[in-house]
């Protein structure tokens, strides 16, 4: 994989093809709205590569979708696509002539159509009927005919092609109503890759189905992007799902990316409590630094070789952050935290816990504790966080170095 840029101006990676998208500072308003929806987006996606992007509603993810697609038009800062630019510096390039397929939450077929003539439908011949209509010099109409049966022909096989790599080969025949959401939802999908886009996008596309379908497909439509080499960029506000199913996350707030890195970098290292807060939904717990490790209010203890980062010497206080499975839990008749509620996951089991000065923590573990039981808690590794006089949290700046792809 290539290495990807993340950088407020990546002058380096201007016009690189090997970028298959580059945005650069692009920035979208809408009348009646004092705020932009997107303020000085950045970011390059090597080809091939998958990106996925969440953050919560309104924070900007489908507008940003949209204005790479070409539905909306950036107020300022260029897009390239391929090394090309399609937005900016006086250039406009409409949706349709930017070979960027779609698909939807809702799927969006055609219900009076088949399926095979729903993949066919971006990929009917064009080209013979400009010529005619431009006054060719053909020298009769069979040879138009012929070349519009010929043209027919490859989309019906390019069509059988895109649905054998779906598994829906054997349901060209059947109408959208015949079929299961995740059916559709694969029609979608082969129909957004028979043109052979350079970029895929995808809006929430599996947000309507059921749990057991969602995770099959999350699956398939990786192998299946990976396999034709499609690059692609998933909005969704399912954290799993990024993660799972990308090569990048980028976190958005209020319009800005809040962090861009591997899934395993943002998930383990967040840049901000923001992110730590939404990518893991851990706890956190104030602290205040002793002479050996930092105590809680909660009073628990947590060693300076539990944290993944060096603490500052010179803080004292700060916010730690643990996520449920480095939360370890141990019986204690003489514990001061009372586990209050228990729910089977099937693997292991999400713990609800009160700690005595009524603060709610969760903790995940295999061990079946009973509710009511009291237990004292190890953290195996937590983060720090500082806090700034006057408010909750001082959140580190977001990380704009440049992230490096997983070997």
């Amino acid at each position: 994989m290539a290495e990807s840029l993340f950088s407020p101006n990546p002058t380096a990676a201007r016009e690189d093809p090997s970028y298959i998208l580059q945005l650069e500072g692009i920035s979208k308003g809408f009348p009646g709205q004092r705020q932009l929806v997107l303020r000085e987006v950045e970011f390059c996606l090597p080809q091939g590569d998958i990106l996925s992007i969440v953050g919560p509603s309104g924070c900007g993810k489908t507008t940003l979708l949209r204005t790479i697609a070409g539905f909306e038009q950036p107020d300022s800062g260029r897009i390239l696509l391929g090394g090309q630019v399609v937005a900016g510096e006086g250039q406009w390039i409409p949706p349709e002539r930017r070979g960027v397929g779609l698909v939807f939450q809702d799927f969006a077929l055609f219900p009076h159509l088949n399926v095979l003539a729903n993949v066919m439908f971006g990929l009917r011949p064009t080209t013979p009927f400009a010529s005619a209509a431009g006054g060719g010099n053909r020298s009769s109409s069979t040879e138009l005919r012929a070349e519009l049966r010929g043209a027919a022909q490859q989309a019906r096989e390019r069509a059988y092609e895109v649905l054998r790599l779906v598994g829906l080969e054997d349901y060209t025949h059947r109408y959208p109503h015949e079929l299961s959401g995740g059916q559709q939802q694969r029609v979608a999908l082969a129909r957004a890759l028979a043109p052979r886009p350079s970029l895929i996008l995808l809006d929430e596309p599996l947000s309507n189905l059921d749990v057991q379908v969602r995770y099959y497909l999350r699956e398939e439509i990786r192998k299946i992007l990976k396999q034709t080499q499609t690059s692609a960029i998933f909005v969704t506000h399912d954290q799993e799902e990024a993660l799972c199913l990308s090569d990048w996350v980028a976190v958005m707030r209020e319009g800005r990316i809040e962090q861009w890195g591997s899934p395993e970098e943002v998930y383990r290292e967040p840049a901000t409590r923001f992110v730590a807060e939404f990518i893991t939904q851990a706890n956190f717990l104030r602290c205040e630094r002793r002479e050996f490790g930092w105590q809680a209010e909660e009073l628990l203890h947590i060693p300076f070789q539990a944290l993944r980062d060096q603490p500052d010497p010179s803080l004292r206080c700060a916010e730690l952050m643990v996520r449920q499975e480095e939360l370890h839990l141990h019986p204690d008749p003489q514990g001061g935290i009372v586990i209050r509620d228990r729910q089977f996951l099937g693997r292991e089991y999400r713990y609800c816990l009160i700690t005595a000065a009524g603060k709610e923590l969760h903790a995940l573990a295999r061990e079946a504790l009973p509710v009511g039981a009291r237990v004292h808690i190890a953290v195996g590794q937590g983060r720090l966080f500082p806090l700034a006089e006057g408010s909750s949290v001082a959140e580190k700046e977001p990380n704009r170095a440049k992230s490096k792809s997983v070997a």
